[in-house]
């Protein structure tokens, strides 16, 4: 039951510790689009997206004002376009991302992902031609965004599919230069990807899904952060039962949202993701929670320590507050978007090798991470090997995001603005991992992935 303190104490932490929904994100499924006509295919796209998200935007902002809880974005996902693309094996896919920012267009929303292709066990029909197409969708449009999954603990790492997406990255960012090389942002490489992610640049419409539904993601590092820095002298026990408080009472307004933009919606209420996603913004930094737990700066000896209370915490207090908690839930770590992790990589604190230490115990990865604009393909491809053997082994989620800032070195800055922030270009290790890219083939699953 509501209270006046309960009411008082959300508005606090709306207008003064950054709370807010970062995303409604509707999952589309496009299986019903497929059509070996790409042009056929891409008008039904457009006619499936645009009838049921016509009222997305409107009903986000109708529930901001009614509940008043800001709600930053309003997103789309749908079911990876290789699969629409089999069908069509002779035509250009970019075609289909035409389609996909057109709707975005139409419809309003701020991102529009799953131009995704899920390659872990191998290239079906579809997987290749999409894939080789992602630097080229990524150039002519500003608000698709693109995934591909390359291993998983059951099936282990396609090493072909690592190669070939180190070239990827590097051309995308080649092809975007002159935009802040902005079309690496809009790109994922996962490990272990989920079907029900709301968060970009990621999210795609698992085909396990309903033809329909909605995801909403919470963030509110600057809450976590209030909340502690009232306990300085707390044991690290206490600290996570303060974490796990505060995350519960975000997790319940997150659930308030989605139920309520279902009902009005008449789709089906997916899952609460409640991942700390950090902004630029003073005040919203995971970093910043990890500083208040007693580091000098985040990235020194004891940080991935602190990242794995929080992120445990975190998720024992969502799976209190709803039994739809999904997603990827906990806590980000992008360098770009989070003022603690720019100023921690700036100072020779956090450093590439920590971040990816990080990641075992972090919600997904390496994330919006620059680097030397004349990194090699394959060393690329050698960061999001070693990532996604962190997934695999682990049996998590893990992601690389990376932006090879094109004309830029070391210590220069990448700018983005608004929600991508900017981030110093981090240095990189320039000994070569080409042979052992090239050698292809498949890295086999770990033991404990036999299960049944």
């Amino acid at each position: 039951m509501l209270n006046t303190f309960n009411i008082l104490e959300t508005i606090r932490m709306i207008q003064e510790e950054c709370l807010d929904i970062r995303t409604i994100t509707m999952g589309i499924s496009l299986l019903d689009c497929i059509d070996p006509d790409i042009d056929k295919a891409c008008q039904k796209v457009y006619d499936k997206i645009t009838a049921r998200a016509e009222h997305l935007v409107s009903t986000g902002e109708q529930i901001e004002k009614e509940y008043g809880i800001p709600i930053v974005n309003k997103r789309i996902s749908v079911t990876p376009i290789a699969m629409l693309a089999a069908a069509c094996p002779d035509q250009n896919p970019v075609k289909f991302a035409k389609a996909l920012q057109k709707a975005a267009d139409t419809c309003g929303v701020n991102f529009l992902g799953g131009y995704s292709a899920l390659v872990h066990k191998g290239f079906s029909a579809g997987d290749l031609a999409l894939i080789h197409s992602i630097p080229e969708a990524l150039a002519v449009t500003s608000n698709v965004c693109s995934s591909v999954n390359v291993g998983s603990t059951r099936s282990g790492i396609n090493m072909d599919a690592v190669a070939l997406m180190g070239k990827i990255v590097r051309e995308t960012a080649e092809k975007t230069a002159d935009q802040n090389c902005i079309g690496a942002a809009k790109l994922v490489v996962f490990c272990n990807a989920v079907e029900d992610n709301p968060f970009m640049a990621g999210a795609f419409h698992g085909i396990g899904e309903p033809d329909c539904e909605i995801h909403v993601g919470v963030s509110g590092p600057g809450v976590v952060r209030a909340a502690i820095s009232k306990y300085p002298d707390a044991s690290i026990n206490e600290l996570a039962d303060v974490i796990k408080k505060t995350a519960f009472k975000i997790t319940r307004m997150g659930q308030l949202v989605g139920a309520r933009a279902s009902g009005m919606l008449q789709v089906p209420f997916g899952i609460v993701d409640l991942s700390l996603a950090p902004t630029p913004a003073i005040g919203d930094s995971v970093a910043h929670i990890l500083e208040g737990m007693g580091l000098e700066y985040c990235g020194t000896h004891g940080t991935t320590a602190a990242l794995a209370l929080l992120n445990d915490a975190v998720k024992k207090g969502g799976v209190m507050a709803s039994s739809n908690v999904g997603g990827l839930s906990g806590a980000f770590i992008p360098v770009s978007e989070d003022a603690g992790m720019i100023d921690a990589a700036l100072n020779g604190t956090l450093c590439l090798e920590k971040l990816e230490a990080m990641t075992a115990v972090c919600s997904v990865g390496l994330d919006m991470i620059a680097v030397p604009g004349d990194i090699e393909a394959s060393t690329i491809s050698g960061i999001i090997a070693d990532e996604a053997a962190i997934g695999m082994v682990n049996n998590k989620t893990t992601a690389v995001r990376l932006i090879p800032a094109i004309g830029k070195r070391e210590g220069d800055m990448l700018e983005f603005g608004g929600l991508l922030g900017s981030g110093p270009v981090m240095s990189i290790n320039r000994r070569s991992c080409e042979k052992f890219i090239a050698r292809g083939g498949h890295i086999p699953a770990p033991m404990h992935s036999i299960k049944n």
